[in-house]
């Protein structure tokens, strides 16, 4: 049995201590990667809930549940952040991305603790691309908030797009990789290929905004 609780505590108590001793920017992507953890393991809760709920299998679940509460879970404490403090708009991809980041670091780390670290080429493939799938959908959220909330009409619908979006890419990952062959090989690799995708973007055309 995996006690995702003890796990969390083990991880989140060194980086909650650390907040009583920086200052700054620091401090915020601490705070964030806490958050992180924090809304993973709810989204267990949350997941596991509706799974029994709705009598699901495990690959239902994973497909047509997880990517709704885990990406909905993430947007929260995002949404909350900038309507609560209204931070700079440039400042919430950062925070969404350290969100992201303590998320994929609980979950895989749950991952290992459940299955062991015995295929190290497996576990890294895994790391890399489940890590780049919360990584993206971080960028898409922080980048998008920062934008639709800029222009108060699209606030709603484009809160809306953005957590489809997020969704849907999660789904699709999900799905790809509960198939065989090189469906699966494709669900590994295209987070990290859209994520180049954006980091180009990001250089060539300004498509991140910038601290002045």
């Amino acid at each position: 049995m995996t006690y995702i609780e003890n796990i969390y505590l083990c991880l989140a108590l060194p980086l909650i201590l650390s907040l009583f001793f920086i200052r700054g920017r620091s401090r915020r992507y601490a705070l964030f990667l806490v958050i992180g953890m924090t809304v993973c393991l709810l989204s267990a809760y949350v997941s596991s809930f509706f799974m029994g709920y709705y009598g699901a299998d495990g690959t239902t679940a994973v497909i047509e549940i997880t990517p709704v509460c885990e990406e909905g879970m993430k947007l929260l404490p995002l949404l909350f952040f900038y309507l609560i403090f209204e931070p700079a708009p440039q400042e919430l991809p950062a925070a969404a991305i350290a969100l992201a980041a303590g998320f994929a670091t609980f979950e895989n780390v749950c991952y290992l603790t459940e299955n062991g670290a015995e295929d190290f080429r497996f576990l890294l493939i895994r790391g890399i691309a489940a890590g780049a799938l919360h990584i993206l959908c971080g960028v898409l959220s922080g980048f998008g908030v920062s934008q639709v909330f800029c222009r108060r009409w699209l606030a709603v619908t484009g809160t809306a797009g953005i957590l489809g979006a997020c969704t849907g890419f999660h789904a699709i990952y999900n799905l790809l990789i509960t198939a065989e062959g090189g469906w699966r090989m494709a669900g590994y690799l295209f987070p990290s290929a859209l994520l180049a995708v954006l980091a180009i973007l990001s250089k060539k055309l300004g498509f991140f905004p910038r601290r002045r």
